[in-house]
Parts: C-alpha cells; sequence; structure tokens
C-alpha cells in the first residue's frame, strides 16, 4: 500500500460560467497556452489558437488528436459546454435515427446523452493525465429552484446545461466558477431600493443561494474576473514526461515494450482512449524502427 502525504498538484478541471457578454471567452484566451475547441464560433475576435467544431464527432476527435500532441498546449477549452450538448443531442438522434431527442419517449434519449458526456468527461480526463488543464467555458440559465426545507422557492443562476448533464460537469471539476457583474443596492429617498453599480466584473467561486460554484483550491468565495486572480491555480511545477515525450526519448526495444505495457494499463483505467492508444502504437513503431536502423 501506497501512501501519500500533503498537497498533490494535478492540472485544472475547470468551468467558468456567467452571463452573456460578460467575457467568459476573453477570459479562457488568457488561460496557460491555451487552445480553443470553439463550438459557437464565438472566439473569432479573440488572437489565440482554436479549432473549430461543427460536430459531437469533431469535438471528440478534436480531444484525442490533441492528448497525442503534447507540448505545444497547456489549456484545452470547450466553449462552450451549452453548445457542445447541443452537438450531442443531434449525434444522439441521429444515431437513433429520431427527429427530436423527445422521441426515444419517458426520457431514454437523455439517459443516452448523459452516458455519451460521462465519457467524454472521461476523455478529457485523458488529458488530465497526460498533464493538460481542461477548462469548459458555459452561459447561465435562471432556474426556479424548490428545496424541500424550504416553505416556497426562488430563482437562482444555474448552468445552462439539461437537468442530466449539468450534475456530472459540476461533480468533475475542480473549479466551478460564476461570472457575473458586481451590484449593490440601496435605499433610495422614495423608500424603493435601487442597484448601483453593475461595471465591475467578479467570479463567484462558493455556492451561495443565487448560483452555483464551489472550488477545491482555498481561493476567495470573489474575486476580481481577471487571470492574475486565478493564476495560483495554474502555477505548477515542470510538466512530466507525456507519452509521446517517452517514446521520443526510449533508447531501446525494451523501453518501448514497457511503454506499450503502461498504455494497455492506462486504456484500461480510463486514462487513455483506444483511438490515443491507437496513435500512440503508431510513434511507437516508427520509434521501433529508428532503434534498429542504429549501428551496434
Amino acid at each position: 500500500m501506497r501512501i501519500e502525504r500533503g498537497r498533490k498538484h494535478t492540472p485544472v478541471r475547470g468551468v467558468v460560467y456567467g452571463i452573456e457578454g460578460i467575457g467568459k471567452s476573453t477570459l479562457a484566451a488568457e488561460f496557460p497556452s491555451p487552445v480553443i475547441l470553439d463550438t459557437e464560433e464565438g472566439t473569432h475576435h479573440l488572437d489565440v489558437a482554436r479549432v473549430s467544431i461543427g460536430s459531437w464527432d469533431d469535438l471528440r476527435a478534436a480531444v484525442a488528436e490533441i492528448g497525442s500532441k503534447q507540448g505545444e498546449f497547456r489549456t484545452v477549452v470547450i466553449d462552450s459546454a451549452d453548445w457542445a450538448e447541443r452537438m450531442l443531442v443531434e449525434h444522439v438522434c441521429s444515431e437513433g435515427r429520431k427527429k427530436s431527442i423527445e422521441e426515444f419517449g419517458f426520457g431514454k434519449g437523455w439517459v443516452i446523452v448523459a452516458e455519451q458526456f460521462g465519457r467524454f468527461l472521461t476523455q478529457c480526463d485523458a488529458l488530465i493525465g497526460v498533464g493538460l488543464n481542461v477548462v469548459f467555458v458555459a452561459h447561465s440559465k435562471v432556474q426556479r429552484t424548490s428545496p424541500p426545507d424550504l416553505s416556497d422557492g426562488y430563482d437562482r443562476y444555474e448552468l445552462k446545461l439539461s437537468k442530466q448533464t449539468s450534475p456530472l460537469l459540476k461533480e468533475w471539476c475542480d473549479l466551478l466558477a460564476f461570472a457575473n457583474y458586481k451590484v449593490t443596492t440601496v435605499e433610495g429617498s422614495d423608500g424603493r431600493t435601487k442597484a448601483i453599480g453593475g461595471k465591475k466584473r467578479v467570479l463567484h467561486l462558493e455556492r451561495a443561494a443565487a448560483w452555483d460554484a464551489k472550488n477545491r483550491y482555498g481561493l476567495p468565495e470573489e474575486v476580481p474576473m481577471t487571470i492574475e486572480a486565478l493564476a495560483p491555480i495554474f502555477a505548477a511545477p515542470a510538466r512530466r514526461p507525456g507519452w509521446r515525450d517517452r517514446v521520443a526519448q526510449a533508447a531501446t526495444v525494451e523501453e518501448l515494450g514497457k511503454i506499450g505495457d503502461d498504455a494497455d494499463q492506462a486504456v484500461s483505467d480510463g486514462k487513455l482512449t483506444p483511438e490515443q492508444r491507437e496513435q500512440l502504437d503508431a510513434a511507437i513503431a516508427a520509434r521501433h524502427q529508428q532503434i534498429e536502423q542504429v549501428p551496434a
């Protein structure tokens, strides 16, 4: 039994969501060495590396390919989660030959959506496993909630996702940041409450009655909406060698065999997808040929 002590740094599993036009994508573009998987064509105004995503298959393929090409990027941003879910719904309907998700009947379609979204999060964990941060950008919606311990319900901000996939994403992430404008209220001379401010952008990092949020990094409950405020969670030691690095550094056929065994275990553990395993096999075969061609 191996016992570890102290804090263990891992790449960031993050979600940044908020109201329209507040600058979520702009903030994501400031994350460490990002590549944005753009599902809604909303980052054209940003000077950033991006991949235009037109379908659910495109999104899964992009994640698999980025995972096999380590070194150029440190953060993978999916912008946005709700548009990705929309693509997934279209994908499930197409596979099931249905015109809408409701045609599956009795919520079965949404169960399939949640299962495939969960598998996609496992694919994102493969990126975490090779040292990449993974951050989802999402829109917010106002949802009525009625807690069982209260006599009346109230409105709150939540992820603009279905009730099946939203809990999966919230459980998966270590940072759930709600972006909004800072508004304060004062009582006017006429006795009415008035709002003032509304120009300062903030990130809420702890859950409140009015919004979902959390962070496992010990950050304050509210911070300015700037990359400087989030910088501590990205402060990481040098990235450990990834699969491609190990293959390139291998000097013997035996080392390549050990890498293959480790990759098989990673696939079994869900840390490496079959597609990534196939790409790794090609790299191993090429390195094997290089080693055999070196004169003894």
